[in-house]
């Protein structure tokens, strides 16, 4: 039997149950979002939205981004600083799952002292003792067991508080129509869905012993990036990736020369909202390149629309890299390197 078929051998690997968490995490589209210290912000349209986040907490934010596409500029702020440009007529809304980013506290206190309208995304942690104590709005997120898992929620959250300052109207509602496609979509990736059926797992198997290499188009971008994220944490293996145009400018001259031998998994998202022209650019760079670099693996994302494109290419990126992870005999959920780092750090 298989390995990804053999449901013991996938309970001792998976001994966090990541599959499990990833498989319920289509509930998360109707989760009702409650925001807490509301400021009344009826008369408040921000000039400029900043999301400060690190590593999953930031995916959120990269997604709304691409997929909200709004007329005030928005921007995802991975560091300690904010923009100079964020100031009183700014939004400034700070996530960290555990509420003990420091790089998300020290941007929390940059919002504080350029009068920045803030709201807070936590599920604990020093984020949201600050804000009951000093009266910030916040959203106090459910337990999850790792950020990278609650995108989802993320997307709740931040269309939630962007409803509050009269932006990105009916977005909220519109993630929790998506919860039926999202969970069929899910349901036929299980474990419980043999390996000849189930796409997730072959592609799993197609990346045994190889760096991934997730592309797609600027538009779906942060799906890419969700999945070399994955790749790195659940599958802990090292993992790259890019979007198109900008590979064609750079990175594909790279794939002709050294290492000759070239160990990679090519994924090429791929979707029928792409333009047309990135859509002809990931077939050339493949024909040019043939010989240079392994074939190209083409993923068509699913669903009718690029919401639910996003939002099924994210979860296939977690199942395929769970699963992964169980292949490569290693608990998808856990990243002790990380948690130690940061206590070091501290």
């Amino acid at each position: 039997m298989d390995i990804l078929d053999n449901a013991n051998v996938i309970q001792q690997r998976d001994s966090h149950d990541a599959l499990g968490v990833v498989g319920a995490q289509s509930e998360q589209l109707s989760w009702e979002v409650i925001i807490e210290n509301q400021a009344d912000y009826r008369d408040f349209t921000p000039q400029n939205i900043v999301l400060a986040g690190i590593g999953g907490s930031a995916l959120g934010g990269l997604v709304a981004k691409n997929w909200l596409d709004l007329e005030v500029p928005f921007e995802i702020i991975r560091d300690y600083k904010l923009p100079n440009f964020v100031n009183e007529d700014s939004l400034v809304i700070c996530v960290s799952v555990s509420g003990n980013t420091e790089e998300t506290l020290a941007a929390l206190t940059d919002a504080k002292v350029r009068n920045a309208k803030i709201v807070i995304i936590a599920s604990g942690g020093k984020l949201l003792e600050i804000a009951e104590s000093e009266n910030i709005p916040y959203v106090r997120l459910q337990k999850i067991s790792q950020p990278r898992y609650g995108v989802f929620m993320h997307l709740r959250a931040i269309t939630k508080i962007l409803n509050k300052v009269n932006i990105a109207n009916g977005k909220y509602e519109e993630l929790a129509e998506q919860e039926n496609s999202i969970k069929e979509f899910i349901d036929g990736i299980l474990p419980n869905i043999a390996t000849d059926q189930n796409l997730a797992k072959r592609l799993a198997i197609k990346c045994i012993g190889k760096t991934p290499v997730t592309f797609a188009s600027s538009t779906f971008a942060p799906v890419a990036y969700k999945w070399k994220i994955s790749f790195n944490e659940n599958s802990k293996n090292v993992a790259f990736w890019n979007e198109y145009p900008e590979f064609n400018h750079n990175e594909m001259i790279g794939w002709t020369s050294h290492p000759i031998e070239k160990p990679f998994a090519i994924l090429d998202l791929r979707s029928e909202f792409d333009n047309p022209r990135n859509i002809e650019r990931m077939e050339l760079s493949d024909k040019l390149l043939s010989g240079q670099r392994p074939v190209a693996e083409v993923i068509n994302l699913h669903g009718e629309n690029p919401l639910q494109q996003m939002l099924c290419g994210m979860a296939l990126g977690d199942f395929v890299s769970i699963y992964l992870g169980i292949l490569n005999n290693v608990d998808p959920t856990p990243v002790g390197l990380v948690e130690k780092f940061k206590a070091e750090l501290s």
